[in-house]
C-alpha cells in the first residue's frame, strides 16, 4: 500500500472543521478530489495556502486550522471516506507533484513523525 501523508489527510478535506467531538465535518466530501488533483493551478493554490498562509478558500482556511490536530491524532476524526480521499490525494500528489509533495512535508512534519505514524495506522487499516 502506498504511504500516506500530511497532504493527504488535508485535502482528503480540503475539508474539516470540526463540528462535532467525534468526526469532522461531511460538509466537504462530496469535493471532486480527481478535478482538484488534475489542476496544477489549483493544487498549486492549496499548497500556497497550506505552506505559506496566502490567501485561501474557506475550505483551505479550515484546514488549516485542523490540520495539527489531525496530523497528532492520525486523522481520527477523519470520517471513512476522508480517509479514502486522504488515500487518494496522497498517491496523486506524491506521484504527479513531487515539489508540492516536499514543501507540504517540510512545513507540516520536517521529522516525518507524523507521517510514520499515519502511514502505520493506515496500512493497519488497510
Amino acid at each position: 500500500m502506498k504511504s500516506f501523508s500530511i497532504f493527504a489527510i488535508a485535502l482528503c478535506a480540503v475539508v474539516c472543521c470540526s463540528v462535532a467531538d467525534d468526526t469532522y465535518t461531511t460538509r466537504y466530501d462530496n469535493i471532486n478530489l480527481d478535478e482538484i488533483l488534475a489542476s496544477k493551478r489549483l493544487v498549486a493554490n492549496y499548497v500556497q495556502c497550506l505552506v505559506n498562509g496566502k490567501p485561501c478558500s474557506p475550505e483551505g482556511t479550515e484546514l488549516r486550522k485542523i490540520l495539527p490536530e489531525a496530523l497528532k491524532t492520525k486523522c481520527a476524526k477523519c470520517t471513512p471516506k476522508q480517509k479514502e480521499g486522504a488515500i487518494k490525494v496522497i498517491t496523486r500528489v506524491q506521484k504527479d507533484y513531487p515539489e508540492e509533495w516536499k514543501k507540504l512535508a517540510a512545513k507540516w512534519d520536517p521529522t516525518g513523525e507524523y507521517f510514520r505514524a499515519f502511514s502505520a495506522e493506515a496500512q493497519a487499516q488497510a
